[in-house]
């Protein structure tokens, strides 16, 4: 039975990790008492006692939990964005290639993609690798999520008795053009310039969809139906799979996989502009789900075991 344990357990993604993994039989979890879990030292005790660390915390904390880990033996699957594109760490997405799928079960050092980042990657790393799309391609996305994407201080805004009028709307984010996915959503497609990105959060807890609008004469070659093909070969697993249609009515919420740790990808337009869409949960597939699932793969594990699909 392999230990695990959790810093940052109190918060959002911590919190759902530890549902998912509190009640499984083949791991062991290692908690602190309140009075130690800020310590330094039980902290460093913790991470080198254990078989599996997950990071749950802000980049600085992150970095700072790594340098403290001196046992090689110890693999660390961290959600934060401090690694994302950092060589020697694992990108945690499997169903990208079988590249990764291969080296996760070996791998020390786990970097948990962004939420954001998840569909946006999700959509546009198969087309440029089909060859369908340029990597010198100009790309637009927006993405919206639910409010538990912004921790703590966010959700206790958002769920306050006498809420601000203002957060009663969708709110756009991310107005410099500086958005922290924004790195690795350029180097693990393959783009050579990041794309223009317009995330917005809305009054739901938990859900997001990303969409990025392409005109057909931008595709190196085929159409909506080459793109379609691509994603049918691509995405039909359990956790990540292409669905024909993605709406209800004509509408495509963002709320639809909350509480979920899968995500689907769909395709809609017509022959001259193209929407490609995915839906998931920001908390599931775009964070704690990823992290559940990435932990599977080190554990030999069926990549489902113990998410809500």
């Amino acid at each position: 039975m392999k230990k695990v344990f959790i810093d940052g357990s109190v918060g959002t993604t911590g919190l759902r990790i530890y549902e998912r993994i509190s009640n499984r039989s083949d791991v062991e979890l290692m908690t602190l008492p309140e009075s130690e879990r800020k310590d330094p030292e039980a902290r460093k005790k913790a991470l080198n006692s254990c078989d599996i660390a997950f990071l749950c915390l802000p980049d600085a904390a992150a970095i700072e939990a790594v340098n403290m880990i001196e046992n090689p033996d110890v693999t660390v699957i961290d959600a934060s964005t401090a690694h994302r594109t950092d060589e020697g760490w694992c990108y945690g997405f499997p169903e990208l290639s079988d590249q990764i799928a291969k080296a996760l079960p070996s791998s020390r050092r786990i970097a948990v993609p962004g939420c954001h980042a998840s569909g946006f990657i999700a959509l546009i790393y198969p087309l440029i690798e089909a060859g369908l799309l340029s990597s010198d391609r100009l790309i637009t996305c927006h993405s919206i999520t639910g409010y538990s994407g912004g921790g703590k201080k966010m959700i206790a805004e958002y769920e306050a008795e006498e809420q601000d009028f203002l957060l009663g709307a969708p709110r756009q984010y991310g107005l410099t053009q500086q958005h922290k996915h924004l790195k690795e959503m350029k180097k693990i497609t393959g783009l050579e310039n990041a794309p223009v990105f317009c995330p917005i959060v809305a009054d739901f807890y938990s859900g997001m969809t990303v969409t990025v609008p392409l005109f057909a004469k931008d595709l190196k070659l085929g159409g909506i139906e080459e793109i379609r093909e691509v994603y049918r070969r691509k995405y039909k697993g359990t956790i990540v799979r292409y669905t024909e249609q993605g709406d209800e009515g004509g509408f495509i919420s963002a709320h639809a996989l909350s509480g979920k740790d899968s995500m689907r990808i769909t395709v809609a337009g017509n022959e001259e502009r193209i929407l490609l869409i995915a839906m998931y949960d920001n908390l599931g597939k775009g964070a704690s789900g990823a992290a559940v699932e990435c932990m599977n793969y080190v554990l030999g594990s069926e990549p489902e075991t113990g998410l809500e699909l």
